[in-house]
């Protein structure tokens, strides 16, 4: 359910730029989700240490790289080389073939991984810089890598801005699709001096409850209160502008009908749509037509009951 009239805040109009409307409860929004990471989250090894230096090697490595594959590459190269000052004097051939034996690609990020080490050691007396600005001078190292190293290492970064954050706040709060837009509202949420946990939480609840196929009740998500996506149906974002081809059979869809409609008494034909499935539209190839297919299916086999009446058709499941 989304807030309406002055239970909006607005932020970003002032200078010029598009506005972005967020819950007026913005307390009550960062204590939810920052609760419900510090109660259970995923367990990473890089997630259990405040070292810039491993820190850095993570963020690095996790550049278009899944992290089922990082975690054993991240923790051998941290015995290889447990220290900036180890990587440093290490032979980059070494760093290299290291980085080609684990599949990590693109084998410049290892030389500049080296080389950010050697900057450390020999420009900032082996004490790695603090700030997102000062960290963007060691070589490899951007704006985004910069500030994820500041906020996990010093707690002293600015919000972080993944694919993971971008659909959150598209799909929680209706936040345009434009990076500045994205900006603005991460920013504004972001809490003072808590970096740290902030942004972990909110990339956790992006990768954990808020994926391309979201799990809001399964994961407990902390902003369902507040979520537009929740409110319609509408799971639609960014990076999710159609239904994932793996999700494509009759039998997975009607299984989902079944699972959503466990939740709830009834629902209008649409909004079952809208919440089986990202790409669901009325009229269009996955529309009223093709989910009244299914419905029939689940109907004969005595699982489903559809109801034309005044106010539209309604589905529920049978008692």
């Amino acid at each position: 359910m989304t807030p309406s009239g002055d239970e909006h805040e607005t932020s970003g109009a002032a200078d010029g730029r598009e506005a972005v409307e967020l819950p007026a409860a913005l307390e009550d929004v960062r204590s939810s989700l920052i609760d419900w990471y510090e109660a259970d989250h995923r367990e990473f090894p890089w997630r259990e240490t405040e070292d810039p230096y491993a820190i850095l090697v993570c963020e690095v490595m996790s550049q278009q790289t899944q992290l089922d594959r990082v975690r054993p590459a991240y923790e051998a190269f941290l015995e290889e080389w447990p220290t900036a000052a180890a990587l440093a004097a290490a032979d980059r051939s070494d760093v290299v073939g290291f980085w080609s034996s684990h599949s990590l690609g693109y084998n410049n990020r290892a030389k500049y991984l080296h080389e950010a080490a050697q900057q450390v050691h020999e420009e900032f007396d082996g004490e790695f810089p603090r700030t997102p600005v000062d960290l963007e001078e060691l070589m490899g190292v951007g704006p985004y890598t910069a500030n994820a190293v500041a906020s996990f290492a010093f707690n002293a970064g600015d919000a972080v801005v993944d694919t993971n954050v971008k659909r959150v706040l598209y799909r929680a709060f209706g936040v345009p699709d434009s990076d500045d837009a994205f900006e603005q509202a991460a920013s504004t949420l972001l809490p003072d001096g808590r970096s740290r946990v902030w942004n972990n939480a909110i990339m956790e609840l992006g990768g954990v409850a808020c994926g391309t196929t979201p799990r809001c009740e399964e994961e407990g998500c902390p902003w369902r209160q507040w979520c537009h996506a929740y409110g319609t149906g509408d799971f639609t974002a960014p990076d999710v502008p159609t239904q994932p081809s793996f999700e494509g059979s009759r039998r997975q869809f009607r299984g989902r009908i079944v699972a959503t409609l466990r939740k709830y008494d009834e629902l209008p034909i649409d909004d079952l749509g809208h919440r089986i499935r990202v790409d669901y539209t009325p009229d269009g190839d996955h529309g009223r037509e093709w989910l009244r297919g299914l419905l029939a299916d689940l109907s004969d086999d005595g699982l489903v009951a559809v109801r034309d009446g005044e106010d539209g058709v309604r589905v529920r499941l049978r008692e």
